[in-house]
């Protein structure tokens, strides 16, 4: 264990750290912080509390010494080319992944990545304990590291520890084909306080738990089973609905640069009348394939079409090492291609397909030239692009189609919400967020403009925190 004089008194556990390597001016390495709502949620707790992060760098079999980077003290934990293998690909992108999105796609469920996603959560919960001061709190980060919490337990019983899970937790139905369901919520049940994205998930969670272990649970409150001649614990599990960093974000897409950037990509579109908007990770569960089925046919039907109204997707590289990923990219840029090729003309294009990242000031960008957003996952635990789109309209202006499948519909309710699977349901969404009115447009985004501000980012970790300091000190 490390000396009591270096260790921290709030430790984050995550699967990455929250930076990334660039080449200096220079030539030499150096890190910065990453862009996203965790880590700007984080970074100010963490500085405050001289706080310590446990991740894994991104790149397999480096070793690194902890380092501070932009005033966090950071900690990386080595992972190799098969735990990469294994434990990222395998079990937790391509067992869990699917298997909590409502089997979008079918599961795999390998021996062999199961004993490696234990193994590096051992690894973990053994770098966060050396780490953590005593009666330190310990907040731990999403489906790639269940285990954790129980595996810090074990040690390090004088620990607070919360977990919070980023993306949704199954029915019970669903959840209970997991060869090793038993033990995920064992090692979820090592926490004082659980959270999830939306109450549904929070109540799979309890029915799982009084199912597999025989614990009880009263309202949010959990009671775990007497064991060995000890009597059982006690924790909540509840919803705490993510969000963004609402107030930088908005004032990002109020600097000239961005506004002037917004008119410059209208032009470069060819100022269309209407402009739709998808911004995706290249996911089976984002619907992207049925987003754009719904689209060709209202091109089909002459109900919209080049150059009056056009589609942007973009569509951000994901694990495109790993087959279902690949292929889902061929279906994609097929459909997209035949839509193209049936409804375009000499440079009026349906669909501009970007299958490529973009820095925050180009999303910023995005989001103030688009006039319909099209957010339609066939499961999701939040969906922040929805609430970043949001952000971004101060004008009031602009339309939301949003499906009722993601954490942002319970939050976002004057959105146009769809059912994706709903073909004909989301073209009626279209083309009613199209045809909206000014004042129609001002009608709903007033009120979700108001949620996003109220409960932002900064607001979900200060709920989280102080649920957890009240469990932990009753």
């Amino acid at each position: 264990m490390a000396p009591t004089a270096e260790r921290a008194t709030f430790v984050v556990v995550a699967n990455r750290l929250p930076v990334d390597r660039y080449a200096g001016a220079d030539g030499r390495e150096e890190w910065r912080t990453s862009p996203g709502g965790l880590v700007a949620a984080l970074e100010p707790v963490l500085v405050a509390n001289s706080g310590t992060w446990v991740g894994w760098s991104g790149a397999p079999d480096e070793k690194c010494e902890p380092f501070d980077a932009d005033g966090m003290h950071l900690v990386p934990v080595t992972l190799s080319t098969d735990d990469v293998s294994d434990y990222y690909e395998g079990f937790s992108n391509a067992t869990l992944w699917p298997l909590y999105h409502d089997v979008t796609a079918p599961p795999a469920f390998e021996r062999r990545w199961w004993e490696a996603y234990h193994e590096v959560n051992r690894r973990f919960a053994a770098a966060a304990g050396e780490e953590a001061a005593e009666d330190a709190v310990v907040w731990v980060q999403d489906y790639q590291l269940q285990l954790v919490p129980a595996l810090l337990r074990a040690e390090r019983p004088d620990l607070r520890i919360g977990f919070f899970n980023h993306i949704p937790f199954p029915g019970y139905e669903l959840y209970s084909r997991l060869p090793w369901r038993t033990q995920v919520v064992e090692g979820l049940l090592g926490a004082d306080l659980i959270g999830f994205q939306r109450r549904d998930d929070a109540s799979n969670f309890l029915r799982a738990a009084r199912m597999l272990t025989g614990a009880t649970t009263r309202g949010s409150v959990i009671e775990t089973a007497p064991e060995n001649g000890r009597s059982g614990r006690r924790l909540r599990a509840a919803p705490f609905p993510i969000s963004i960093d609402t107030a930088g974000l908005e004032q990002l897409s109020r600097q000239p640069e961005v506004v002037a950037r917004a008119a410059e990509l209208r032009s470069e579109l060819g100022n269309p009348g209407t402009i739709l908007l998808g911004v995706d990770r290249l996911d089976y569960t984002k619907g992207i394939l049925h987003r754009l089925r719904a689209y060709g046919e209202l091109l089909d039907d002459g109900e919209l079409g080049p150059p009056g109204t056009v589609l942007v997707q973009v569509a951000s590289p994901s694990r495109e090492r790993v087959e279902e990923y690949q292929n889902l990219r061929d279906e994609v840029e097929l459909i997209v291609g035949r839509i193209n090729g049936d409804h375009s003309s000499v440079g009026n294009p349906a669909i501009h397909y970007l299958h490529q990242s973009f820095p925050k000031e180009e999303m910023a960008a995005l989001y103030l030239l688009a006039d319909v957003m099209l957010v339609t996952p066939l499961r999701d635990g939040m969906n922040l692009v929805a609430k970043e789109y949001v952000a971004c309209h101060h004008d009031l202006r602009g339309a939301l189609v949003l499906s009722e499948f993601t954490g942002a519909a319970d939050e976002l309710r004057q959105a146009y919400l769809v059912n994706p699977y709903d073909i004909d349901g989301t073209k009626e969404a279209i083309l009613a967020a199209v045809g909206a009115s000014p004042s129609e447009q001002s009608r709903r985004m007033r009120p979700m403009r108001r949620r996003v501000i109220e409960s932002d980012v900064h607001h979900w970790a200060n709920a989280f925190l102080g649920a957890l300091d009240m469990v932990t000190s009753n």
